[in-house]
């Protein structure tokens, strides 16, 4: 009998779900608000910084878009770069994604609890929202959700399909009420509403000029909201007629989510202050419902939480389905243990992946209790992906002389020319922006060192490497013809 694989289960609009639901959560409830307090001052300019993030996030969709159409296999990024670039730099840049991802799952099951807890004083269940603000329960339920969506992942397809489109769509329609509700009130409706409920008038709330530096440090930061239409790749080797759905899928994600992120940032910032949200950020951890509840009636209050809360959920099977795919990538070339590419026989899954995903999204829930601020994990984030993006880029550039059979494989953008195009303007783009992150990273006063994302993801890439070269020259020893392994498809 042979052995089990991955099956193509996986339609379009299982694929555009996949990218959609890795995309929104955090970075549409939170980041655009919680940006005030990490960076001050950028005042007004948030949906101009997201609109200015959008530019390198589009540049590395099309370079994935087009290396998909030439190697429809699970494990994307890692199968790109090491097949059209170079093995190492393969795997240093899906291992930095890998760990950015893996490490984020975490902060995402973490940050999910408080909206329980919102939903819970909504409703005057204070000795609920009480217990769910407690540490342990935290991080307890936090764990539970990711291992919900390591059993999800594990079923296969199917079940995969019937949680993430439906909880997709619902999302969509209770953000819905906060687009609604956003432009239809104005500020001085809020500063009523606030007079009406805190009986006090508004203090005097800061100003802000337009500061260039701020201004590239928040889109720099924002860029992480554009960070997820790459799960569509990782899963390749489960797509249906991979090589026209996964680039249709990519250029679905990308407007669908764009045009929500410019709406929902939008509608919030129409109806509420950016100075009041940036006072309210000082203080304490502030979300798009906390904001718009000052607003709107308790039942609706229930309500956009309630969809924040899926919105952030959302998040979790489908990123947990792109990390694992990244470990089974590189167990099929050796470079992890051969064991990580067994397939469940009933589900078609790469099950032992999903797991060690699993293990390594609950170390990112601990690490975020025990840092005490999400946005480390975010920082870690953007730095592993704007590597990863770049050497998308990169391998754009480099296919045609690397790997020629591959490069005259690609479907999509034929001509080398405009090919080198969009490879030459993403990758200046994102050095530009890698750049910025990291100097912003470096001068940021965090206290301890540990608690700053670039020496982080330097030591975590001297681990990759580590594991890289000693494994290659294991094979080599063995007598594996290398060139010939990476330069085709598994």
């Amino acid at each position: 009998m042979s052995n089990p694989t991955l099956t193509r289960q996986l339609g379009l609009i299982g694929l555009v779900a996949t990218g959609v639901c890795s995309m929104l959560g955090a970075s549409i409830n939170v980041v655009p608000f919680m940006i005030q307090r990490h960076v001050p001052e950028i005042g007004p300019y948030v949906l101009y910084a997201f609109i200015f993030a959008a530019v390198p996030a589009l540049l590395a969709a099309m370079a994935y878009a087009i290396l998909a159409t030439a190697m429809p296999r699970a494990g994307g990024s890692y199968i790109y770069a090491s097949r059209g670039l170079n093995p190492y730099l393969g795997f240093v840049a899906s291992f930095s994604q890998w760990f950015g991802l893996s490490i984020v799952i975490g902060v995402v099951a973490y940050v999910t609890i408080p909206f329980f807890r919102d939903i819970s004083k909504a409703l005057s269940f204070e000795g609920l929202a009480v217990i769910l603000d407690s540490g342990l329960v935290r991080v307890s339920l936090a764990m539970l959700l990711v291992w919900i969506f390591v059993y999800v992942n594990i079923r296969g397809a199917k079940l995969y399909e019937k949680t993430v489109i439906p909880l997709m769509i619902l999302m969509f329609l209770l953000g819905g009420i906060v687009i609604v509700a956003g432009f239809s009130f104005t500020h001085v409706d809020f500063f009523k509403a606030i007079l009406e409920k805190e009986g006090n008038v508004i203090p005097n709330l800061p100003t802000s000029d337009f500061q260039l530096r701020n201004f590239l440090s928040a889109s720099a930061l924002l860029f992480a909201s554009f960070i997820g239409f790459d799960s569509i790749a990782q899963a390749g080797g489960e797509a249906k007629n991979p090589t026209k759905k996964i680039p249709l899928a990519i250029g679905l994600t990308i407007l669908i989510v764009g045009g929500y992120y410019m709406l929902f940032t939008g509608a919030v910032y129409h109806a509420v202050p950016w100075n009041f949200v940036a006072e309210e950020s000082l203080k304490k951890d502030i979300t798009a419902p906390g904001m718009m509840s000052y607003l709107l009636p308790p039942g609706l209050t229930v309500a956009i939480i309630a969809g924040a809360a899926i919105a952030l959920i959302n998040d979790l099977p489908a990123m947990l389905l792109s990390v694992s795919r990244l470990m089974f990538a590189w167990a099929e070339d050796g470079i992890f243990p051969k064991s990580i590419t067994k397939i469940h026989k009933d589900y078609h899954t790469p099950y032992l992946a999903i797991i060690l995903s699993g293990v390594m999204a609950s170390v990112g829930i601990l690490g975020s209790h025990f840092a005490g601020d999400f946005f480390l994990g975010i920082d870690i984030m953007v730095t592993s992906m704007m590597v990863n993006f770049l050497l998308m880029c990169i391998t754009l550039l480099s296919i045609d002389r690397i790997n020629p059979q591959l490069a005259s494989e690609i479907k999509l953008m034929r001509n080398p020319a405009l090919r080198k195009s969009i490879g030459w303007s993403g990758a200046l783009v994102l050095v530009f922006f890698l750049v910025i992150h990291t100097w912003k990273d470096i001068q940021t006063d965090a206290g301890a060192w540990y608690f700053h994302s670039t020496p982080i993801w330097l030591i975590v890439m001297g681990i990759a490497s580590t594991i890289f070269y000693f494994k290659f020259a294991q094979m080599k020893r063995k007598g594996v013809d290398v060139k010939s392994l990476f330069s085709k498809l598994p």
